[in-house]
């Protein structure tokens, strides 16, 4: 998928609307695929003594992953090929032959000066405690009392999501940290920002000529299909901080390294508890001063203004 034709073509399927549904029944195929192909992987790694397990083995593993043999790699596992075949293969594909263009059209603007990518580093872990601020005031959210089966209906949801997310990062070995990392980190990562920033974001952006209407909208999208209601606004916060990265670098590869700092340094910060490396729990809930919350905003709002003065002062030298 490499760039050799300098010359624009069209898409197969035009208009914005048409082609974001047919992004979606890619999604949907690729979702369905990706089941197949876990199912028969796990079957064939959960075997015992030659006998398999019954059909409905990713069920339980989700409900229940500790009645399953090796449930923690299991359930890695099917992360892994679920994210794949959910998030990356179907958007490339779309991208490819519906959209008929290649990987490198997804950077616009190459970066290669290192200062941006520190700068980049430092956002995103200079960003953290005022998001935290965020998640505490978005789990204590409440809904009109006539909404109430709804709330009950989110909150279950939210208890079921968290068990799955509280086993998933009880790692303690050094093999168990590479996989999550991988897993956790490096393949939400990539294929999210494929789909989210690279393709969602730009369709939008062309359809209203409005970048930061499509922004928003993009990353409202991003966080809501987490299915995370108590977890919404500081998500749709990271994926706006993504959406502008990749706005003002045209880059994205910007944002994938961002998306990745900001799920790796939490992998790594779990492992390094778990081992008693550190004192700190990142996925402790204890409340962030607001002191420290209001710090943590302005040194964010002045790496992102000196990012986007570095996009404006490149933009004049071109």
């Amino acid at each position: 998928m490499l760039e050799n034709n300098p010359i624009p073509v069209q898409p197969r399927v035009p208009g914005t609307w048409r082609s974001m549904l047919v992004l979606v029944g890619f999604i949907l195929i690729g979702m369905s695929v990706g089941n197949i192909i876990a199912i028969f992987i796990l079957i064939q790694y959960l075997s015992v003594n030659g006998e398999s397990p019954s059909l409905d083995i990713i069920n339980t593993l989700i409900q229940n992953p500790d009645s399953v043999p090796n449930g923690w790699y299991a359930l890695m596992l099917l992360q892994g090929i679920a994210h794949v075949f959910t998030y990356l293969v179907p958007p490339l594909l779309f991208w490819y032959y519906i959209e008929r263009k290649t990987i490198r059209s997804f950077e616009m603007q190459p970066v290669s000066q290192p200062l941006v990518w520190g700068s980049i580093l430092l956002l995103v872990l200079a960003f953290m405690p005022f998001n935290s601020l965020i998640v505490e005031w978005n789990s204590t959210m409440s809904l009109p009392g006539f909404l109430s089966g709804v709330e009950e209906w989110m909150k279950d949801k939210e208890d079921q999501l968290a068990k799955l997310t509280e086993y998933l990062t009880a790692f303690e070995t050094f093999d168990q940290f590479v996989i999550a990392m991988v897993v956790i980190g490096i393949i939400p990562a990539i294929g999210e920002e494929v789909l989210f920033r690279g393709i969602l974001q730009r369709k939008l952006a062309e359809e209203w000529a409005n970048i930061h209407v499509a922004i928003w909208v993009a990353a409202a999208i991003f966080s809501a299909i987490h299915v995370q209601f108590y977890g919404f606004f500081p998500r749709m916060l990271l994926g706006a901080l993504f959406g502008y990265l990749y706005y003002w670098t045209g880059s994205l590869k910007v944002a994938i390294f961002g998306h990745f700092i900001n799920n790796g340094f939490m992998v790594l910060m779990i492992y390094l508890y778990h081992q008693k490396m550190v004192d700190t729990n990142i996925e402790d809930s204890t409340s962030v001063p607001l002191g420290a919350a209001l710090v943590s905003l302005v040194i964010s709002l002045g790496l992102l203004y000196s990012i986007r003065q570095w996009r404006e002062k490149r933009t004049v030298h071109q």
